[in-house]
């Protein structure tokens, strides 16, 4: 117990140097970066009803089809929201920032049309974007000192960019380093590293069925590198689990009796784009086959039924040439077959924004059912349930289909993480998209951080309390 409360004390004053180690290293970053922030001063995000723009979508299928040398989404786009095809948009391509079975958000130009079933759910892109750069002030002093007050921990107070993260994470890996191993999943296209956490206690609880004793849950954030609070959540997941360790029952049960491989940013490379050239980035940084155009949408490049979703390389779903393509996926796959062959995964637990979502499997096809599903559905109405009795913020379950709009294009779902892991790895799967509904979208300002990551811990001890179930 003393090791542990030294362990604190550690933590809290390292997080300090570390803070303002990382600052100057931001503040050296943003001395030497060659390209500005991207200027979303002209645009605007609408929320448009999805039946009406289905309808649309199917009316102009036959126009879509006679234009084969165009690309699909910007012919679609430039009819529905009459653009001037001498105006720059010509060269961009549909932004769809969220769907869901009754609205679909989609970012367009200002002075585009607005059709008469949509309606303007952010104004001025830009203006959003400002708000939430600027760094909120450093909580008082007596904030820092409270440390047995978790949410109070000052790594929450506002977003951090990547090597503040890759520090924190380094000091957890210390300051725990009986609960914690820090270990390379692999590395990007620009050679960055991707950080995974392994959490777990040497008081094993032995199982005969699991070959390392306990079963094992995996979560993940950041896989589209535009949804910070995603990357923020599994921090806070991690410090909550690490923090009440010998403290909590519950928490010393799930760390003696289960193994966690947590990878808070998933996606390194365009997480940290995000922070010095486009802050609405959502893909890695992969080059393509078009010079121009880089970027691999990670979460349609899982090999299982993977289609291409876009054969150009500049759209935001561009899934690739082929399964695995993107980097991030291929490290992460063969790093379960390689070093984790022989741990049982019963859970997956992938975090994104937004729209206050938990999505179970399939994402390909709203026509396959999943394995088990009364115990998906049990699963996730359960989740969704310990959210709404820690916040009262109400989210909608559904199959991931209907989130990636399968139902409307078969392929569009095809590729995904979650379908991946749930058919292939771990025994349940789900998609948990957090905050907010749309009124910032992937924008969220810093104040809903710690929120959000109590609303969403409460949901990963549901899932805990679920999977240590003995009946299971």
């Amino acid at each position: 117990m003393e090791l542990l409360v030294l362990s604190w004390l550690l933590l809290l004053f390292s997080f300090n140097f570390v803070s303002d180690a990382a600052s100057l290293t931001a503040q050296e970053s943003k001395q030497h970066q060659t390209t500005p922030l991207n200027d979303y001063s002209d645009y605007k995000v609408i929320r448009c009803n999805k039946t009406i723009f289905e309808e649309n979508l199917y009316n102009k299928r036959s126009e879509i089809n006679k234009n084969k040398n165009k690309n699909k989404n910007n012919y679609y786009y430039e009819n529905v929201f009459k653009i001037d095809n001498n105006s720059d948009q010509t060269e961009d391509h549909l932004d769809i920032w969220a769907k869901s079975r009754d609205f679909i958000d989609i970012r367009i130009h200002k002075g585009d049309h607005v059709p008469k079933y949509c309606n303007i759910m952010i104004e001025d892109v830009q203006s959003t974007i400002d708000k939430q750069m600027v760094l909120e002030e450093e909580k008082e002093e007596n904030n820092k000192l409270s440390f047995l007050k978790q949410s109070a921990h000052p790594f929450f107070n506002t977003y951090q960019n990547l090597d503040e993260i890759n520090n924190w994470l380094s000091e957890l890996s210390s300051n725990f380093s009986e609960l914690v191993s820090m270990e390379i999943v692999g590395q990007t296209f620009e050679g960055r590293e991707m950080k995974a956490l392994h959490i777990s206690s040497t008081e094993v609880h032995s199982n005969d069925t699991i070959p390392n004793g306990k079963k094992t849950i995996v979560i993940t954030g950041g896989v589209h590198a535009r949804e910070w609070v995603s990357v923020s959540t599994v921090c806070y997941i991690a410090f909550q689990l690490l923090s009440r360790y010998g403290h909590h029952k519950r928490e010393t049960a799930y760390i003696n009796n289960l193994d966690f491989l947590i990878i808070p940013v998933f996606n390194p490379d365009g997480y940290s784009y995000t922070w010095t050239h486009d802050r609405l980035w959502r893909k890695n940084r992969q080059q393509t086959y078009f010079p121009r155009c880089f970027g691999i949408d990670i979460d349609h490049s899982f090999d299982f039924q993977w289609t291409g979703t876009s054969d150009f390389p500049c759209s935001e779903d561009y899934s690739g040439e082929s399964p695995f393509e993107a980097l991030e996926a291929d490290n992460w796959n063969k790093y379960l077959t390689m070093k984790k062959g022989d741990y049982l995964l019963h859970g997956y637990l992938d975090f994104h924004s937004y729209s206050q979502e938990i999505l179970y499997p399939y994402g390909y096809s709203c026509d396959a059912i999943p394995r088990d599903l009364e115990n998906l559905l049990e699963l996730s109405y359960g989740l969704a349930r310990a959210i709404r009795k820690k916040s009262k913020r109400k989210y909608n379950v559904m199959s991931s289909c209907l989130d990636r709009g399968s139902d409307l294009t078969p392929g569009l779902g095809s590729g995904s993480a979650l379908d991946y892991m749930y058919h292939h790895r771990a025994h349940w799967a789900f998609q948990l998209k957090l905050r907010d509904t749309g009124n910032h979208g992937f924008l969220l300002p810093a104040k809903h951080i710690v929120p959000v990551g109590k609303e969403s811990y409460a949901a990963i001890k549901y899932f805990c309390d679920f999977i240590l179930n003995p009946d299971l």
